[in-house]
């Protein structure tokens, strides 16, 4: 794995709509509601590979049609280019599928 440096969240929110900046952290954040505990659940997974397959991996909670997130790069304990992308997959994979 490559070095990575930390951007702060304040710079990856200028480019991520719907995301906060997650208090008394360098780590972004974002509620995502689905229609159902299946949809958030399939939401899930599509991410679990993409996280998989990027070595980088979210925190996050699940409670019936909500998946709360947050993404920080614990390696340089701040927000990097790593959490952007995948940020930008999750808004992508959650788009057909959200409520709210």
């Amino acid at each position: 794995m490559t070095a990575t440096n930390a951007l702060g969240a304040a710079a990856a929110l200028k480019e991520l709509p719907g995301w906060h900046a997650v208090p008394g952290r360098d780590a972004i954040g974002r509620r995502y509601e689905f229609a159902d505990f299946n949809a958030a659940f399939g939401f899930m997974c599509r991410v679990a590979l993409e996280a998989e397959k990027a070595d980088h991996h979210p925190e996050w909670t699940n409670v019936y049609n909500r998946v709360d997130v947050v993404l920080t790069s614990h390696d340089v304990q701040g927000v990097t280019e790593r959490d952007i992308q995948l940020a930008h997959f999750m808004d992508r994979a959650a788009a057909a599928g959200i409520r709210g």
